[in-house]
């Protein structure tokens, strides 16, 4: 066994089976609680994996992708309506997939909160975990 790590495989897809996806690094998984994420998911926070978008493979169509604020896009099937990914104008780098779209998500625990102050305050997983803060609201 060499030094270097060896990536896992990991697969997901849309609600359809419309867009399917490979990623082939292993994710920096968070809740999200900020209104944006909130709003864009229909539920009380968002649960994002970040990989390089260089590890994404697109098996069948790639998502459609709609402006969702002036700093991000989301990428989403058309067919269903499942949203799928963001990504950031200043680092088009990276992307964060939905953990719920993984075949797995079992496998993909988040480490931290991001927009902790935009917190519901009936919510209460990952409240151990560290917290970080972002001035977006839109």
């Amino acid at each position: 066994m060499t030094a270097q790590a060896i990536a896992l495989e990991r697969t997901g897809g849309c609600l359809c089976g419309k867009i399917r996806y490979r990623v082939t690094a292993d994710p920096r998984v968070h809740y999200c609680h900020c209104d944006m994420c909130r709003r864009a998911t229909g539920s009380a926070f968002a649960v994002r994996a970040w990989v390089s978008s260089g590890s994404v493979s697109w098996l069948c169509e790639a998502p459609a992708v709609r402006r969702s604020s002036p700093i991000a896009q989301r990428g989403f099937c058309q067919a269903c309506g499942s949203p799928l990914t963001l990504s950031y104008d200043a680092d088009p780098g990276q992307i964060a997939l939905h953990v719920g779209t993984f075949d797995k998500p079992e496998e993909l625990e988040p480490h931290h909160n991001y927009g902790s102050s935009q917190r519901l305050g009936w919510v209460c997983c990952g409240i151990d975990l560290p917290h970080r803060d972002t001035e977006e609201r839109w």
